[in-house]
């Protein structure tokens, strides 16, 4: 690390369980983030003032003006731009370091076999049930932990999946995939906007802790669904076990995900 690289992510170096030797392996590493909305404006930001070395965001969706009451990362003057290049222009300007890549693309299954492997870290920051699915599938094949968060009205789940634990549960074994659930998207259900900034920067921090690599940050929220209620500002902890009939991880699935990584 240069002077300047230590000047600028000093308050991280001086803590105990960081240092010099996290922040190494913090910016060696690639977070990929699914999406760049609510929860990704956030954890985009936080991931690249953190000095991730590499970072790829997933949307396919544009600046709008009803996305500026909650999405931190993007301005009136880049209504209209693909979100991914609103993103990337607000990271470098906070942090120049980072190689950010921008995906316009929606995350579909193709996209994601191909992106996933390539990461340390996935953050899942949509708002679809079925692209959920989609990014923990790849998740658990490539064997990459998965941050994942949802919020809407007053409300937000947040927590960590990490098919590298044998114990850990995967999104498919709290939610199951064949389950009827219907998406409340924001724009009809509306969305309290700090909400989503405290739960961006909740994944932005587990994802970091992950990435630095050090066990005395570890378990983290791996095992456990945190619920906020934002509107009397309650915050609820759930114990989440591994689903041994789960058709993602369970059984013959894990060890069907196990065999093709080992090819």
């Amino acid at each position: 690390m240069n002077d300047a690289q230590l000047l600028r992510y000093s308050r991280h170096i001086l803590l105990d369980e960081w240092g010099v030797e996290a922040q190494q392996r913090v910016a060696a590493s690639h977070a990929l983030v699914i999406g760049a909305g609510g929860l990704g404006s956030p954890a985009l930001l936080y991931l690249s003032a953190a000095g991730v070395g590499r970072i790829t965001v997933v949307d396919h969706d544009e600046v709008d003006l009803t996305n500026l009451q909650r999405q931190i990362a993007h301005t009136t003057a880049r209504i209209g731009s693909p979100k991914v290049a609103s993103a990337a222009q607000a990271m470098q300007a906070l942090n120049p370091e980072p190689d950010v890549r921008a995906v316009a693309q929606r995350a579909d299954e193709a996209l994601l076999q191909r992106l996933v492997p390539e990461a340390g870290v996935v953050l899942d920051c949509t708002d679809r049930f079925a692209t959920r699915h989609l990014v923990n599938r790849a998740c658990v094949q490539a064997g990459r932990p998965l941050v994942f968060a949802a919020a809407v009205r007053w409300d937000a789940q947040l927590s960590v999946f990490d098919p590298r634990a044998e114990d850990s549960p995967c999104y498919a074994c709290i939610f199951p995939p064949d389950d009827a659930v219907e998406d409340v998207p924001c724009a009809t259900m509306g969305v309290f906007a700090p909400l989503t900034g405290i739960v961006g920067s909740l994944q932005a921090a587990e994802a970091l802790k992950l990435l630095a690599a050090d066990p005395r940050l570890a378990p983290g929220l791996r095992g456990r669904l945190l619920m906020i209620e934002a509107r009397n500002m309650r915050f609820t902890e759930f114990r989440l076990a591994r689903r041994a009939a789960c058709p993602v991880c369970g059984g013959e699935a894990r060890c069907q995900s196990g065999a093709s990584r080992a090819r």
